[in-house]
């Protein structure tokens, strides 16, 4: 069997295919959401390259493979789905995060400043996932303006900015020093 070539040339004149067949233009909406989705999994792939840690590593790569399955949604005809297709992410993969995100904040010591991004590689990592993460939301709160979106998709992604918040805080208190804005 003779290797495909990596390109098609079909997108050559703006326009690309979403799942489906739908030709759509390249600043489409949804290309926009699931690009940001695939820039954060990015980001957490070079996050997980400085994390020492053997339960976040575990809590990271269930992410990324999340993130995955959330930018093929997001690349997929969600109008055409059918509404009593099963979730690609569950009440209990959202109390997974949360629980993990308790457990973290239980170590922490309380703030009462706003944190500046940076204090250690890895914190610093970890708020650029937070804040590619903050963006991929606004970006799929833009596609489900128009187009279905599943409530525990929106709510899995919004965790997980808080996650990484607090990855970023923990990381600091382990191997470096928080850095706090001064008014």
């Amino acid at each position: 069997m003779e290797k495909s070539k990596i390109y098609t040339r079909t997108g050559d004149k703006g326009k690309t295919s979403l799942v489906g067949g739908t030709r759509v233009p390249k600043a489409h909406v949804r290309l926009e959401a699931y690009g940001t989705i695939d820039e954060l999994n990015s980001f957490v792939g070079s996050l997980i390259c400085v994390i020492d840690d053997d339960k976040e590593l575990e809590t990271l790569e269930f992410i990324q493979n999340k993130l995955f399955v959330v930018g093929s949604y997001l690349a997929t005809e969600t109008e055409a789905r059918s509404p009593k297709a099963a979730s690609i992410i569950t009440d209990e993969q959202i109390t997974d995060i949360e629980n993990r995100m308790d457990e973290i904040d239980g170590q922490l010591p309380q703030i009462r400043q706003f944190v500046l991004p940076g204090g250690c590689e890895p914190a610093a990592r970890a708020h650029i996932c937070r804040s590619v993460c903050r963006r991929a939301e606004r970006c799929m709160y833009r596609v489900k303006e128009e187009y279905p979106v599943e409530d525990n998709i929106m709510i899995f992604v919004n965790r997980l900015s808080d996650y990484f918040f607090l990855l970023a805080r923990k990381e600091c208190n382990k191997k470096g020093k928080e850095i706090f804005w001064k008014q």
